[in-house]
C-alpha cells in the first residue's frame, strides 16, 4: 500500500469546515428554537443532537466535495485521452 500523507493545510481545512458545520447547525437548532417558541435552554440540553448533525452535515458535504472532484478528474482524464488521440 502507498502510504499517504496529511498535511496541516489539510488538517486546518478540514478542522475549519468541521466547525463550520457545527455552527450552522447551531444556527438552525436557534431558528427552530425561535420558530416554535421553545425555551432557550433546549441550546444546552440538545447538544448532542446538534454534534450528531454536525458530523452528518460533514458527512452530507464530504460526498459533495467527492462527486465534484471526482467528475473534475473525469473530464481532466476524459481531455487527455483525446488529446493524445490527436496527436
Amino acid at each position: 500500500m502507498k502510504d499517504t500523507i496529511v498535511t496541516a493545510r489539510r488538517k486546518k481545512t478540514e478542522l475549519i469546515t468541521l466547525l463550520v458545520c457545527f455552527v450552522v447547525s447551531n444556527l438552525l437548532h436557534l431558528y427552530a428554537i425561535i420558530a416554535y417558541h421553545a425555551s432557550f435552554t433546549e441550546m444546552i440540553t440538545s447538544i448532542f443532537y446538534i454534534i450528531i448533525f454536525t458530523f452528518v452535515l460533514y458527512a452530507f458535504w464530504g460526498i459533495l466535495r467527492l462527486l465534484f472532484y471526482g467528475i473534475q478528474a473525469l473530464f481532466k482524464k476524459k481531455n487527455l485521452i483525446n488529446i493524445n488521440e490527436n496527436k
